[in-house]
C-alpha cells in the first residue's frame, strides 16, 4: 500500500483536478511543492548496472538525465552521448546541476582508472556549482571510532576484492585533496547486492561502517540508487564521503 502525504489542501486541489494526471505526475507535483525542483543530471558510464538503476530512479522523479558512455546506449535515458570519459570536456558537462560518476573497472591493469577518471571529472566541474557524485566502494570505510583501520585491512576481507578496494581507497584519497570541486564519494555497504529489492529504506552513514537494523552491512543496487537520488536532490554536501546501508 502506498501512502501519500498531503502537503496542503491547495496542492491537493491543483493536482487532483489536473486532467489525465498520472500517479507519477501526482508524486512529482507533490515533490515540487515540497521544494524538490527539476534538475539536469549527467550520469557517466551510464551503461553500468548501478548507473542504470540510478538513472531509472532519477527519471521516475521527473529529472532530466543525460547518459554518457563509450559504447551504445543500454540505459533508459533518451539523452545520450557516446564518448569516452577521458575525452569529455568542460563543454560536455556545462549546465548540469549534478554529475554521477558510475565508472567501474575490475581488471588489475585498469584499476588505476578509478582515480584517473574521477580526477578528470573533478577537473571538469572545478570552479562551478556542479556537484560530482562518485559511486564508491566500501573497502575504505573505517571499522573503528579512531579511524585507524579500514574494512579492506581487516582479516576477513575477501582477498579477491582487495585490489579493487585498494584502488577505490586511493581514489578517495586523491579526491580529499581537491578543494576546488564539489565532490561527494558515496560508499555502499560491504554487501552490495545487484539483484536486491527496492525497499526505499536506507541509513545514511559517514566514514565508519554502518550496520542495518538487522546488524548487517548490506544494501541493494536499487536502494543505493534511492539514496543517491536523495543526496543529489538535497544538494547540500561537498567534499565529503558518505555511506549508504539498508535500514
Amino acid at each position: 500500500m502506498e501512502i501519500i502525504f498531503i502537503v496542503s489542501i491547495d496542492v491537493l486541489y491543483r493536482v487532483r483536478y489536473t486532467p489525465f494526471c498520472s500517479r507519477d505526475d501526482f508524486k512529482n507535483h507533490i515533490r515540487f511543492e515540497m521544494g524538490v525542483h527539476h534538475m539536469k543530471i549527467a550520469v557517466i558510464a551510464s551503461n553500468g548496472k548501478a548507473s542504470q538503476l540510478i538513472i531509472k530512479e532519477l527519471l521516475s522523479r521527473g529529472h532530466e538525465v543525460t547518459g554518457f558512455a563509450r559504447s551504445a546506449n543500454r540505459s533508459a535515458v533518451k539523452n545520450f552521448v557516446q564518448k569516452d570519459i577521458l575525452a569529455l570536456t568542460k563543454e560536455d558537462l556545462a549546465g548540469f546541476d549534478a554529475v554521477v560518476d558510475g565508472f567501474g573497472a575490475y581488471e588489475p591493469d585498469v584499476l588505476p582508472l578509478h582515480t584517473k577518471t574521477s580526477q578528470h571529472l573533478a577537473d571538469l566541474v572545478a570552479g562551478t556549482n556542479t556537484r560530482l557524485y562518485i559511486v564508491g566502494g566500501a573497502g575504505s570505510l573505517y571499522v573503528d571510532a579512531a579511524h585507524k583501520t579500514q574494512l579492506l585491512d581487516t582479516p576477513d576481507f575477501p582477498a579477491e576484492f582487495y585490489p579493487l578496494a585498494k584502488a577505490q581507497t586511493e581514489e578517495l584519497a586523491a579526491l580529499r585533496s581537491r578543494k576546488d570541486a564539489h565532490w561527494v564519494f558515496v560508499s555502499p555497504a560491504a554487501d552490495f547486492r545487484e539483484d536486491g529489492a527496492r525497499t526505499g529504506k536506507y541509513k545514511l552513514g559517514g566514514e565508519e561502517l554502518t550496520l542495518s537494523n538487522a546488524g548487517e552491512s548490506v544494501i541493494s543496487y536499487a536502494d543505493y540508487a534511492v539514496g543517491m537520488a536523495d543526496l543529489i536532490e538535497k544538494n547540500d554536501l561537498s567534499q565529503i564521503r558518505v555511506s549508504l546501508v539498508q535500514a
